[in-house]
Order: C-alpha cells, then sequence, then structure tokens
C-alpha cells in the first residue's frame, strides 16, 4: 500500500502545492496512493493527530510512505533519523521526493558493491537534507527572536502575539478601584477575566508609565 504525508506550520499556509506534488509523482509512477494524510502544525514534534494515526495505526510492513521535502515530516535532525530509523525497522519504505536517492529501489539492484555505494550515498543525502531542516529552522527562530528583541527595543513589543482582550486604558480605569482599595486585585482580576500574570504586567505598565511621567515633571 502506498499513502502519502504533508504538513504545513500554520492554519495559512495552503497544502496545495504539496498535494499536487504527491499526486502528480504518483501518477507519473503509475502509483496507486490510498491516501494523504495532512496536518496544519507545527513539525517541531511529531505528536500530530494525522501523523499518528498514519504511524500508529495505518502503515504496515511492506508499506510505502510518500512525502515531498524532509522538512515536511519534521524540523529536528535527530527526531527526523530516529523516525525513519523507526520505518526502515518495521519494513516501512519512506519516500521523499527531494532527495532522488530515495526513490530507487535498491532491492532490484545485482551488483552488490554498487547497491551498499548507493545506500550510503542516500544515507548521507538524508542526513544532510535533516541537518539543513533543522538549520533552516533555528534560523528562523533566531530571525523571529531578533525581530521581538528590537520591538522591545522600540517600545513595540506590545504589537507582538495576539491583540491584547482589554486595553491599557480600560485596565487604569478599573485598577484605580484598587488603589483605593474599592476592591482587592484577586476580585478585579475575576471581575475583568484575566489571570493574574496579564493582571501584573499591566500594573507593571502603569508604575513605569507614571515614573517616567514623574521624570518629565521633575526636570
Amino acid at each position: 500500500m502506498y499513502y502519502g504525508y504533508h504538513r504545513v506550520s500554520t492554519q495559512e499556509q495552503h497544502l496545495d502545492r504539496g498535494l499536487k506534488e504527491l499526486h502528480d509523482f504518483a501518477y507519473t509512477r503509475s502509483i496507486h496512493l490510498q491516501k494523504i494524510y495532512v496536518d496544519k502544525i507545527s513539525g517541531k514534534d511529531f505528536n500530530r493527530p494525522r501523523y499518528t494515526v498514519l504511524k500508529e495505526d495505518v502503515l504496515r510492513s511492506g508499506d510505502t510512505l510518500i512525502i515531498t521535502e524532509c522538512d515536511r515530516l519534521g524540523r529536528n535532525k535527530k527526531a527526523i533519523l530516529q523516525e525513519l530509523q523507526f520505518y526502515k525497522d518495521n519494513n516501512i519504505r519512506v519516500m521523499i521526493l527531494e532527495i532522488p536517492t530515495t526513490l530507487m529501489d535498491f532491492s532490484t539492484f545485482t551488483d552488490q558493491l554498487a547497491t551498499m555505494l548507493m545506500e550510503t550515498i542516500n544515507n548521507m543525502l538524508v542526513e544532510m537534507y535533516a541537518a539543513y531542516a533543522q538549520a533552516e529552522m533555528e534560523k528562523r527562530q533566531k530571525r523571529q527572536r531578533e525581530g521581538i528583541e528590537t520591538m522591545k527595543l522600540r517600545g513595540d513589543w506590545q504589537k507582538y502575539g495576539r491583540p491584547r482582550s482589554l486595553s491599557i486604558e480600560e485596565f487604569r480605569n478599573q485598577y484605580d478601584r484598587v488603589l483605593i482599595s474599592e476592591i482587592s486585585a484577586s476580585k478585579l482580576m475575576k471581575e475583568l477575566n484575566i489571570s493574574d500574570t496579564t493582571y501584573y504586567r499591566y500594573k507593571k505598565e502603569l508604575e513605569i508609565e507614571s515614573m517616567n511621567n514623574n521624570k518629565i515633571f521633575t526636570t
């Protein structure tokens, strides 16, 4: 049996390109794909709903798993190699479209030396592509961290991430009630439906703002 798998990191990314590649490959090789399993989730680990079903409940010895690129499988070199070893140990072939050697059937080779050389080259290419997948992830994470730090230095860090459910002005108006002992901090958190982390972050911002205003007036 032949099965396909494809993954994208976010809900905004489209699966179309990868799915087309899988279908086109199957068509040119006259392969009948039983099904293509897809996930829209990060590749940082293998805890993905559709992939888990495919690996644990669907694939059997003698089956073939087809993916478009190494990083569609995962983003961590060690984890990718461990996953591929699992399939090898369970007699499940993995074909990776971007690595030509994985598309070759070494069992048809009559020359033992040629088979050994091709398997060595294949292992080297797989490891290289796995390392590249991890390097790309680390580079992207580094850029994200640098971008966040730059925003923090500019004072724009609030723009990062999800929009606030409660504006600082709304919090300021309600926080005055705590200052005059009209209500306790815990009761205000419950009333505003915010966590203690959010509460104290807002509180800290107001304190910093107050300090800055005092500096302006005293200079």
